[in-house]
């Protein structure tokens, strides 16, 4: 059973949150809904999957030598 909630929320950020859905050819409803499950679950999925592509694509870092502790320590 859906339940209605009212929220609220500054105008032009709802007029920007519905043109992100309309892109997605969504409802600002339907992505609260996938939202509010993802919060209740302790993950935000798309974060997740977005974070980890990120990490694929940069791989490793090879800084060509060892540190010593003085220069890893540096600031």
């Amino acid at each position: 059973m859906l339940r209605n909630i009212t929220l609220t929320a500054e105008d032009a950020l709802i007029d920007r949150a519905r043109a992100i859905a309309a892109d997605k050819k969504t409802t600002l409803n339907v992505e609260f809904r996938q939202w509010l499950a993802a919060y209740v679950a302790g993950t935000d999925s798309a974060a997740v999957d977005k974070f980890r592509g990120v990490m694929a694509q940069l791989g490793g870092a090879d800084p060509g030598r060892a540190f010593s502790r003085d220069e890893m320590n540096a600031r």
